[in-house]
């Protein structure tokens, strides 16, 4: 048995697996705003959901910059909490091993699990709120890439030095428009502008990584099929001739659950049992 715990800006998800990656027992809580709270509430939450058995490992995934071997988050991308000592604070409740991942990386393990026997060199990317990614080369996450996300990639927009989340975000998105991803009309201009500042730092990204394939994820990243052909219009528009082939696009297969699948694969890769 295996405990997974995804913490977002809004909500936590706390999954029980067994050692098949089958879904035991799940429940979602409303993110405290205050982080004592927010432990006392995931140490319930695990309580309630494991109903007293032990499980071998626990993965937890949190949206910001990780040190991994010492279980802290330095930074939370979209939370007031910095420099939280999350495993020592839960390991009074939570007593088995817990590894701490960044939740774009660990959803980058379920997805590239999905599709290892076509692709070696899978690249998640999240577009919602915020922008996040992770490479997984063969079935292992590529720790030589930040946890910044699309907060670490500065690109120039309308004259200015942004940051690609600034303008690429579901964020961004809704401050320009008043809209969420899934409340524009599938024929809306707007997909245009969303492929267009989408492929602006993949192309970045791409490059630098070498992906064979791209899963785009999130909010925005679940509507891919309304973007799907103007992103590669983009990307090509950017492409230069010294690449010879871009990456498949695929649209993400987990688009809830991505990241808990991904912290019962990381409790399997350290604990096969």
């Amino acid at each position: 048995m295996y405990l997974a715990i995804d913490v977002g800006g809004s909500k936590v998800l706390v999954t029980v697996f067994d050692s098949n990656g089958t879904i035991l027992r799940s429940t979602k809580i409303k993110t405290p705003p205050m982080y004592p709270d927010f432990i006392a509430a995931t140490k319930a939450a695990a309580v309630e959901v494991l109903e007293g058995a032990e499980p071998h490992a626990c993965a937890i995934a949190m949206p910001g910059a990780i040190n991994r071997g010492e279980g802290v988050v330095r930074y939370f991308g979209n939370l007031p909490w910095e420099n939280v000592k999350i495993t020592a604070d839960l390991s009074d409740t939570i007593t088995c091993p817990i590894y701490l991942e960044n939740d774009a990386k660990m959803a980058a393990l379920a997805e590239a699990h999905s599709l290892k026997d076509l692709y070696s060199r899978v690249l998640y990317v999240t577009v919602s709120t915020g922008i996040g990614f992770g490479l997984v080369v063969d079935g292992v996450i590529d720790q030589s890439t930040q946890d910044a996300g699309g907060r670490g990639i500065v690109l120039e927009h309308q004259g200015r030095i942004m940051a690609w989340e600034e303008f690429a975000s579901g964020r961004a998105l809704h401050a320009k428009t008043g809209k969420l991803a899934s409340d524009l009309d599938d024929d809306s201009p707007e997909w245009y502008g969303i492929a267009r500042n989408v492929a602006v730092g993949l192309n970045n990204l791409t490059v630098a990584l070498s992906p064979e394939c791209v899963v785009i994820g999130g909010g925005v990243g679940s509507h891919l099929e309304k973007f799907h052909e103007h992103l590669h219009e983009e990307l090509e528009l950017y492409r230069n001739r010294m690449i010879p082939n871009l990456p498949q696009i695929a649209k993400a297969q987990h688009p809830e659950e991505a990241v808990v699948y991904g912290g019962y694969l990381l409790c399997k890769h350290h604990d096969p049992a």
